[in-house]
């Protein structure tokens, strides 16, 4: 019986990748990557020889079929995305749901590891026995709607933000008194995090514009 793995690799700092990560993509037959040249890095750092092929949210049926005849040659295949942990807003779920309907013999395995979300968690400093995650805020619809959610909310908020958007979000949040730990480009040369109201933050960031670069991820505290 074939195996399908979920691993994950660094979120910036290569040396994050797990013993047990590194053996799994050696040893599996294909590894479906998000962005073959993204993925190559890794590959080109620890020598890793495996085939990569590409998976990601616009796949097609075309290509579930090509996936789906490797695991039904008893072929093992691991799945990873640019970075992190598949399943945190990426294509990891629609793949296993594809295993899970058509080839339900086939054993799904979790490889842990890094993970912008735990990472950010670990040092917040604040109490996370309860929290919810919202992912990449969307762009537009629905933006204002999970805005007012955040800051009318009883337990601690996280999303994650992009380069482009962080301003406006700390913006759209710089009339709540809410406190917020913001990280950015973490396990990166350049990690920083910001401690403050939206508004200081926001204040720190117009200050300096060497600092709005990167991917953020954003905790706003109860």
């Amino acid at each position: 019986m074939s195996t399908i793995y979920f691993v994950a690799t660094p979120i910036g700092n290569l040396e994050d990748l797990t013993f047990r990560a590194l053996r799994i993509l050696q040893e599996v037959d294909v590894v479906l990557a998000e962005d073959k040249r993204v993925s190559r890095k890794l590959f080109d750092h620890y020598d890793i020889k495996t085939n990569l092929l590409v998976w990601h949210q616009h796949s097609k049926d075309k290509d579930w079929q090509r996936v789906k005849d490797l695991l039904l040659q008893d072929k093992d295949i691991a799945l990873i995305t640019d970075a992190g942990t598949p399943g945190f807003s990426d294509p990891g779920g629609k793949l296993i749901e594809l295993v899970k309907n058509e080839l339900p013999d086939v054993k799904i395995s979790p490889i842990p590891g890094a993970s912008a979300l735990g990472a950010m968690v670990s040092i917040a400093g604040i109490a996370l026995d309860k929290f919810s995650f919202l992912g990449f805020l969307p762009h537009k619809k629905g933006r204002q709607t999970l805005i007012t959610k955040i800051k009318e909310a009883k337990q601690p908020m996280i999303f994650f933000e992009s380069v482009h958007r962080i301003l406006k979000a700390l913006d759209q949040l710089s009339d709540c008194d809410k406190q917020l730990i913001v990280g950015r480009e973490l396990t990166k040369k350049f990690e920083t995090i910001y401690r403050g109201t939206a508004q200081e933050i926001l204040d720190t960031l117009n200050n300096d514009p060497q600092q709005v670069k990167g991917e953020f991820v954003v905790i706003v505290n109860k």
